[in-house]
């Protein structure tokens, strides 16, 4: 016997109210349609399960730095859109939580404004453009890489993570200056940084700049795309690690 979908209780299921205004029926969007067209364009965002959890209110802060970050992406949705196409730019080293907070921006501006976004780690982003070379592959890589460029809002993570081949630099450099040129906004994460936060790098950081990284010009594009928020703090990751392994 197949299973039945739950009608709303408010609708009747037809996705609409009436209510009296002026001695005429208007009839106005049920909440459950609004539920509904929101779960559609959380699922269309590809965020990873790993990831649903991440919200801007649960983000747990252990140094100034993160508090700062977590203030930026509040400020960031509140007064989205901006006047100008400018994104964030989270950098820092492993397990701060860059990407706890540019998933929960992306979900809360979902939830609260209704915007079409996407989630892409960059090296997945990479393999599945690779993919599509292979002649039994159904899809071209401009199929896989044309909602990248088109989506509003874009969040891009664990940027220069792969290895920086021609190629890789190439296909980085048309996602980035499309979307400068498109004025789309876009949200990256990295744990490449420069100048004395690179210099000063431990075991959690890569010694690399951002810059040498990506290449200059990139580097110096996404400084016109994007404000900077440098995050520190302890390996959150790590730390857990430990503490279940004393359990």
């Amino acid at each position: 016997m197949p299973l039945q979908t739950r009608r709303c209780e408010i609708c009747g299921g037809s996705g609409f109210t009436v209510r009296q205004v002026n001695g005429y029926d208007c009839a106005t969007t049920c909440s459950c349609r609004r539920q509904g067209h929101m779960d559609r364009k959380l699922a269309a965002a590809l965020l990873p399960p790993r990831y649903d959890h991440c919200q801007l209110e649960n983000y747990e802060i252990h140094h100034a730095t993160q508090m700062e970050a977590r203030q930026r992406a509040v400020d960031f949705v509140a007064s989205y859109p901006p006047a100008a196409p400018t994104g964030l730019l989270f950098s820092g080293p492993c397990g701060v939580g860059k990407t706890h907070l540019a998933a929960g921006i992306l979900r809360n501006l979902i939830q609260q404004k209704g915007v079409d976004g996407h989630f892409v780690d960059f090296r997945e982003l990479l393999k599945n453009i690779q993919d599509t070379y292979r002649p039994s592959h159904p899809l071209s890589p401009s199929q896989i890489v044309r909602p990248i460029l088109e989506v509003e809002l874009l969040v891009l993570d664990d940027l220069g993570a792969a290895k920086m081949t021609d190629w890789v630099r190439d296909t980085l450099g048309h996602i980035i200056s499309h979307r400068y040129n498109q004025e789309r906004i876009t949200l990256f994460t990295t744990h490449f940084r420069d100048g004395e936060a690179a210099a000063a790098g431990t075991l959690d950081v890569a010694p690399e700049t951002l810059a040498v990284r990506i290449g200059t010009s990139l580097r110096s594009r996404l400084d016109e795309m994007c404000r900077v928020v440098p995050m520190e703090g302890h390996d959150y990751r790590r730390s857990f690690l430990r503490a279940a392994d004393r359990w």
